[in-house]
């Protein structure tokens, strides 16, 4: 039997569940502005592409100017660093696009019926029932 006391505290704890499961819900429908995603892939090309411009000087030492016949090979070593570079910054690119929208169930989402359901089994657990539900395991390697 529950008295007027904890009631008032039950009750206190179901209106804060309700604005927490508010804020979640409004944190999943907030839409990201394309405007970001398309302006950082504008800037990582414009990267890319002044980047072999930048590194001309890097490897234009003036230890290598007596070295004459080595200099040539040395501008050669620009292609390989700049592929490099540029093959960090377009994975941070494709890494930034696919983290846009967490929530989706895609393989690389966060995993919310798994922790749903975690959630679900510790709840009930404290309640002491007995037919717990079995915890998501994992489909093809991946947790949803």
């Amino acid at each position: 039997v529950i008295d007027g006391f904890q009631e008032d505290q039950m009750q206190s704890v179901l209106e804060e569940l309700y604005n927490l499961q508010g804020k979640s819900e409004r944190i999943k429908n907030t839409p990201f502005p394309r405007q970001y995603g398309y302006f950082s892939r504008l800037f990582t090309w414009i990267f890319i592409l002044i980047l072999p411009y930048g590194l001309l000087d890097v490897f234009e030492d003036e230890t290598l100017v007596s070295f004459d016949s080595m200099q040539a090979w040395y501008v050669f070593l620009m292609i390989p660093f700049s592929v490099l570079i540029s093959w960090v910054f377009i994975t941070m690119e494709k890494v930034g696009d696919n983290s846009e929208d967490p929530f989706e169930g895609r393989s690389s989402d966060v995993p919310m019926t798994a922790l749903c359901r975690t959630i679900e089994i510790d709840l009930r657990d404290m309640l002491d029932e007995d037919n717990l539900p079995e915890a998501v395991k994992a489909k093809d390697h991946i947790l949803y």
